[in-house]
């Protein structure tokens, strides 16, 4: 349902664990690396997670999620690693019986997971310098 994954995700591998011949919506979503990030250029990025918490934490969020939108099935895989601009950061692919519950359902995974799982973004900016961003608390996270 939930994985974390240190080599590249490929798209077909995440569908495929999802699709049914009785399920008419089937939505993809791709998060993947860009060029930018509130006005400043952006090189690369490198993710970590605290891979055993991060997995529960998304195995709950999918479990609960089939619960709630009443879909057939959801799937999603995340990147660890340093990652180049044009990479797949992560693949949320659900599928229902019917459009509305399948996009609802993949809105709420991702939005979800962004909010509440383990998994810490660190961008290398144009200009030399780097920074983690989205997470107050990785402010004392040395290497």
């Amino acid at each position: 349902m939930f994985q974390i994954s240190t080599t590249p995700i490929e798209t077909a591998a995440v569908v495929a664990q999802v699709e049914d011949s009785t399920c008419g919506g089937l939505v993809i979503f791709e998060g993947r690396v860009r060029n930018h990030h509130r006005g400043r250029d952006v090189l690369r990025l490198e993710y970590e997670a605290y891979q055993a918490l991060a997995e529960a934490d998304g195995n709950r969020i999918v479990r609960e999620t089939i619960e709630r939108f009443h879909i057939h099935a959801a799937a999603c895989v995340h990147r660890t690693g340093m990652l180049e601009i044009n990479d797949i950061a992560v693949v949320v692919a659900v599928s229902a019986a019917h459009r509305d519950a399948a996009f609802d359902a993949c809105r709420h995974i991702i939005d979800e997971l962004k909010a509440t799982v383990p998994i810490w973004k660190h961008e290398y900016y144009a200009d030399g310098t780097d920074e983690w961003t989205g997470c107050d608390h990785c402010a004392g996270h040395h290497h």
